[in-house]
């Protein structure tokens, strides 16, 4: 069967992958130019990001998916969001931690550094998940308008064969302004990522904040998880949308009130 990918679909793309890289920039010079922050923290949160999301989570997914235990983990919607929510709160949030007591350790004068972290962090995401997904998106609405989609799927078959052509369906009958939804999710998602670089900012800076870390990775696991919840019974886009925005909501100011206590703090300490 040919499919074929609508215009407007191509340009949403299109739109979304400009904005995956417009977003981590305009983050980077926000806080750059408006708190003068320091440049190195931006690319440690990028880093971060990278090593522990991107490379050791997903080690530790392809070890535990691959043995029976995943097997039991994957036939299950609760335990996979259980799961996946974890690793994701473990990896990130630890990685944030050891960043802020280590290579950033001689930014803990300013607190600023957690929102330029969080901008790094955040901002790497949103250019890895929007820049890839639109640009792989845009290649093959290039191959199937253009007739030239047989160039995938000759060497392909079975499942494999089947699984292309879902993408292939999916690109021609997805609407159009779906493709915009990224943004948004990315948007939303960085403000948690923000949120979360200040929780663990002040868990890394105070020793008797410890507890705070372990508070990140549930929160950072109970967004995920309720994400995938949400996602595998079949609830609409624009509706996780609006639940993960009351997340963002709670958890910004649960970050804007710690950010508030420890200045107080410090305030009543200086000399």
């Amino acid at each position: 069967m040919e499919y074929h990918v609508d215009t407007r679909s191509i340009l949403c793309m299109a739109v979304s992958m400009l904005a995956g890289f417009a977003i981590p920039l305009l983050l980077f010079l926000y806080f750059r130019r408006k708190y003068r922050c320091e440049i190195p923290p931006f690319f440690v949160g990028c880093g971060v990001m990278f090593v522990f999301a991107f490379i050791l989570e997903q080690i530790v997914h392809t070890i535990v998916l691959s043995q029976p235990v995943g097997t039991v983990i994957q036939g299950s919607v609760w335990l996979y969001a259980l799961y996946g929510g974890a690793m994701a709160g473990i990896f990130e949030e630890t990685g944030r931690y050891l960043a802020f007591r280590t290579v950033l350790k001689k930014y803990c004068n300013d607190d600023h550094t957690a929102l330029m972290y969080g901008a790094g962090h955040g901002g790497f995401e949103v250019f890895f998940l929007l820049v890839m997904s639109m640009a792989s998106n845009l290649v093959m609405a290039a191959l199937l308008n253009s007739g030239n989609a047989a160039m995938v799927t000759a060497t392909l078959t079975g499942d494999a064969l089947e699984q292309m052509e879902e993408v292939f369906r999916a690109l021609a009958e997805t609407p159009s302004w779906m493709f915009l939804i990224g943004i948004l999710e990315r948007l939303l998602a960085v403000a948690l990522q923000l949120s979360l670089s200040v929780i663990v900012w002040f868990a890394a800076k105070e020793t008797k904040n410890t507890g705070l870390l372990f508070a990140a990775i549930f929160l950072h696991m109970l967004v995920d998880g309720c994400t995938v919840v949400l996602s595998q019974n079949g609830m609409h886009a624009m509706l996780i949308e609006g639940i993960l925005l009351i997340f963002v909501i709670a958890y910004v100011l649960i970050a804007r009130f710690l950010w508030k206590r420890e200045h107080q703090i410090e305030y009543d300490a200086a000399p």
